[in-house]
């Protein structure tokens, strides 16, 4: 199977008519999720001190950052994927087993601004970046996951190379190469969660993924088996590669949005609290006990918040 291959003939060789109606509604309804929650993670301590590492390197001012400042696109990407994740209320995709936007946004925004891009450009790349990312997500598998890898940013750095290769003009060949390029250089590792390096998993992904289309645009060959080589991200990282792959259906459509300001492995609890005090009075409540899924208790990572 020539996945790394199939992938960059998604990325650069579907229509921009083919990319109209449903999915771009999602990812415009995913702009607006990430400019939200990037917004409100802004104030974080890690996002200040990201800021003024980016800040402080310098370069030509071509991409903005969280926070009214300008940076290279590679610098941007790395600011805005941290900071839009430094809150963890960001939209979740349950086949990619991550978090689509903190990464596919920043990778493609800062290369859009970069490149004097059309909406309609970053539209259409975000549509084929959060498809890449969500096939990627599903073929590593929960294998992957369960070994300890945060799909947010190994499948995620994928989706944002596809995006930022289509906004970058390349064909499929350098997109090939560029996605090569990501398979060493993708990484994330679970044991961040609960410190400032989660958030950064994202931004590392994001900042990677403008880096490997950059690189294959100046002619840099990598593997064009990537992913799927018996020494590829796949053999090397866990993943199962056994999931099937999708026919013409978009998986990006089954992106969710967060209701709660929390873990999603926290809001099936959350509604059946909300549903419960609307049919019992809450003076004839004693006490409450709440449970969830043991599959989320290292997820969320805080037992007792």
């Amino acid at each position: 199977m020539a996945l790394t291959a199939d992938l960059a003939e998604l990325a650069i060789g579907t229509p921009s008519s083919a990319l109209v109606g449903v999915p771009q509604d999602i990812v415009l309804n995913s702009i607006l999720d990430w400019i939200a929650v990037g917004r409100a993670g802004s104030g974080e301590p890690v996002s200040r001190m990201i800021r003024h590492h980016v800040r402080d390197e310098g370069g030509v001012p071509e991409a903005s950052v969280f926070g009214g400042a300008m940076a290279p696109a590679r610098a941007a990407a790395l600011a805005n994927g941290a900071t839009s994740h430094a809150l963890d209320y960001d939209d979740t995709h349950f086949h990619h087993v991550g978090h689509l936007s903190v990464v596919v946004i920043p990778a493609a925004l800062a290369m859009a601004e970069a490149r004097h891009a059309t909406g309609r450009a970053l539209l259409d790349s975000l549509v084929v970046g959060f498809e890449v990312a969500c096939r990627v997500g599903g073929w590593l598998g929960r294998p992957h996951y369960d070994a300890g890898f945060h799909q947010t940013a190994t499948a995620g750095c994928f989706g944002a190379t596809a995006a930022a290769c289509r906004l970058l003009g390349l064909d499929t060949r350098q997109t090939c190469h560029a996605l090569g390029l990501a398979s060493t250089r993708a990484a994330g590792l679970r044991s961040q969660f609960g410190t400032m390096g989660k958030p950064l998993n994202a931004g590392f992904a994001a900042s990677n993924a403008v880096e490997c289309a950059g690189l294959a645009a100046r002619g840099i060959l990598s593997t064009p088996e990537g992913l799927e080589g018996p020494q590829g991200f796949g053999a090397t990282h866990a993943g199962s590669g056994t999931t099937r792959q999708p026919d013409d259906t978009l998986l990006m459509r089954g992106n969710s949005y967060k209701f709660h300001a929390c873990c999603h492995g926290t809001h099936a609890a959350l509604e059946a609290l909300e549903t419960a005090l609307r049919q019992v009075p809450a003076r004839q409540i004693a006490s409450v006990t709440l449970g969830t899924h043991p599959r989320w208790i290292p997820v969320c990572n805080i037992e007792r918040p």
